[in-house]
């Protein structure tokens, strides 16, 4: 809990921290999707079987985020997101020793565990540190771990498993999260939603009654048209790019002849250039927009949506890699414009008493409803259709996801002003 004023220098500190941390979740989730060649080849699978990988990571994720999220709540935000690193860390090093494919399937969701307690207190804990009015940019900064450690996990698994083999590309990007428990563990807190005093939530866990306070807490969420709304919204995106995300690295091995290593280092250098400068352009424009309008991050999320979906239809169709890349690229950036200005929304139109059960919410829909399933899905198209052809409905979901942020933005001043009050 915190005792006293937290100095600006201390602020940033703590960004730092979970930024870095953050990045680790990101290179560990996406780890898998650089090997997906390797161990295709090694375990004889089919791509149904493949894409279940990233799923079973995908449902366990979300089936244990309600409980994290509650958690959360009432409890120490930074144990949590402490014994969430050390769990997924542990999880991804051991898969490294992994014998098959059933020890393996087992290892990824245990991964989904540890990186759900991290997932739901993380963005609620980063914005209390900052003024309301920087949320949009220091989310974004929060969240270029995304597109970072997405390209750090395609580089490093793809670099080390054509070198070594995917079982010590497991090994050893697993390891060095270890290190970062116990500095997250000793991490100062503020007050929860940044105002002046300790919430009771801020420390251990509230007596009794919570239970029922906590399924109030839950119900009201669902009655809160703009969250539900920017979760579907979030929900569309996060099918659309979790699917391409995980089966583009296959798509340069099969169709565009790139091996493992140059497939893996050419779509992670274009990610992390295209989705830093998303990300904060997203973060930057989103803070400018809603200075202007109660609806500007959602303006920013919509229009970014709609305008990258041509460009990732054609990195599909393309014949030739330079122009596929190209599109991959133009495509990424508006896709990573949304981030922080969608997770920003979810914080201003939540109450900060429950704002870690509304993030376990967010998680838990936009991955059912998203990466959960559309690994498995675009697996089994691709065994009937062809991964080319699989490929291809992602796009449409990108045009779904810009549609509900304009239907999001008819309600969010009013429920802003809600939660404020």
């Amino acid at each position: 809990m915190t005792t006293g004023p937290i100095s600006l220098s201390y602020r940033r500190y703590a960004l730092g921290l979970l930024l870095a941390v953050n990045l680790l979740n990101y290179i560990d989730r996406q780890v898998l999707f650089a090997v997906f060649p390797l161990i295709k080849i090694d375990l004889r699978l089919s791509d149904t079987a493949l894409g279940f990988l990233g799923s079973a990571f995908m449902l366990s994720y979300l089936l244990f985020a309600p409980l994290f999220g509650w958690l959360g709540d009432h409890w120490s935000r930074t144990r949590l997101a402490s014994g969430g690193l050390v769990v997924w860390s542990l999880a991804t090093a051991l898969a490294g020793f992994a014998p098959g494919y059933r020890t393996l399937l087992a290892a990824r969701a245990t991964v989904g565990v540890g990186e759900a307690s991290f997932g739901t207190v993380s963005p609620g804990l980063v914005a209390d540190f900052f003024p309301k009015e920087r949320r949009g940019q220091i989310l974004a900064w929060f969240y270029v771990a995304i597109p970072v450690g997405s390209a750090l996990g395609y580089l490093l698994g793809g670099v080390l498993g054509q070198r070594y083999g995917w079982h010590a590309a497991f090994l050893l990007v697993g390891l060095p999260g270890l290190l970062l428990a116990i500095p997250i563990a000793l991490l100062r807190t503020p007050p929860r939603g940044g105002g002046a005093g300790p919430h009771p939530a801020s420390g251990h866990p509230l007596p009794g009654g919570e239970g029922k306070r906590a399924t109030a807490g839950y119900a009201a969420l669902f009655r809160n048209r703009s969250f539900v709304c920017n979760t579907l919204a979030m929900a569309a995106m996060t099918f659309a790019i979790g699917g391409l995300a995980q089966w583009i690295p296959s798509f340069l091995y099969r169709f565009h002849s790139l091996d493992v290593e140059k497939g893996n280092t050419l779509f992670g250098a274009t990610t992390v250039l295209a989705g830093i400068l998303g990300t904060l352009a997203g973060g930057w424009l989103g803070d400018r927009w809603q200075k202007r309008s109660g609806k500007g991050y959602l303006l920013v999320s919509g229009w970014g949506f709609l305008i990258g979906t041509p460009f990732a239809a054609w990195a599909i169709l393309a014949p030739g890699l330079t122009s596929c890349m190209s599109a991959i690229f133009i495509a990424e950036f508006f896709l990573f414009l949304n981030t922080g200005p969608l997770n920003t929304v979810i914080i201003n139109v939540t109450d900060p008493a429950v704002r870690a059960m509304a993030f376990a919410v967010n998680i838990f829909f936009i991955h059912a409803l998203g990466d959960a399933v559309s690994p498995s899905i675009l697996g089994w198209l691709s065994d009937q259709w062809g991964l080319r052809n699989a490929l291809l409905i992602t796009p449409l979901a990108m045009v779904l996801a810009g549609l509900f942020c304009f239907i999001c933005g008819r309600f969010v001043v009013q429920d802003m002003a809600q939660a404020e009050g």
